[in-house]
């Protein structure tokens, strides 16, 4: 059962968080900051993942468990590795709406009881695709070293 009922600093997130990703409105369509300050590269990329990591840390301090915080970091790090990307992750950014997610996964956790628990299997699930991603990278670059100098 969670051991804290939200206050001002949650609400506060929430504001945060809507300002980030969903302030605006055009038609049915939602988007905040966070696609708009993308389009500067690097810089904004940078300064929205702070941002979004700084809400992370707010609602580890109000109590979410190592669990809901390891998929909350998940997401913001897609938002930030996809959302780099330049022309297809700015279409990214306007879709993937991390900070959102994370108000919602920690709704979930203060009223439903949801998320607690330990992080170890989502780190080794983790670290097992990451590593499966790096021997394909390696794969694929030797095979195309292979086929460069097999084909002079």
């Amino acid at each position: 059962m969670p051991n804290i009922k939200p206050d001002n600093k949650l609400r506060t997130i929430e504001t945060v968080s809507r300002l980030l990703d969903s302030q605006f409105k055009i038609g049915n369509f939602r988007f905040g900051l966070d696609p708009i300050l993308n389009l500067i590269p690097f810089a904004g990329d940078t300064s929205t993942a702070l941002v979004s990591i700084l809400l992370v840390y707010t609602m580890r301090k109000h109590g979410a468990s190592n669990k809901l915080i390891v998929k909350m970091l998940g997401n913001v790090a897609i938002d930030f590795i996809l959302g780099a990307i330049p022309f297809l992750g700015w279409v990214f950014d306007f879709y993937f709406k991390a900070n959102d997610k994370n108000v919602r996964l920690l709704k979930e956790h203060y009223a439903e009881g949801k998320h607690n628990g330990s992080a170890k299997g989502i780190i080794i699930f983790s670290l097992i695709i990451f590593l499966l991603m790096i021997a394909a990278f390696i794969w694929a670059t030797w095979t195309f070293t292979a086929y460069l100098f097999n084909s002079f």
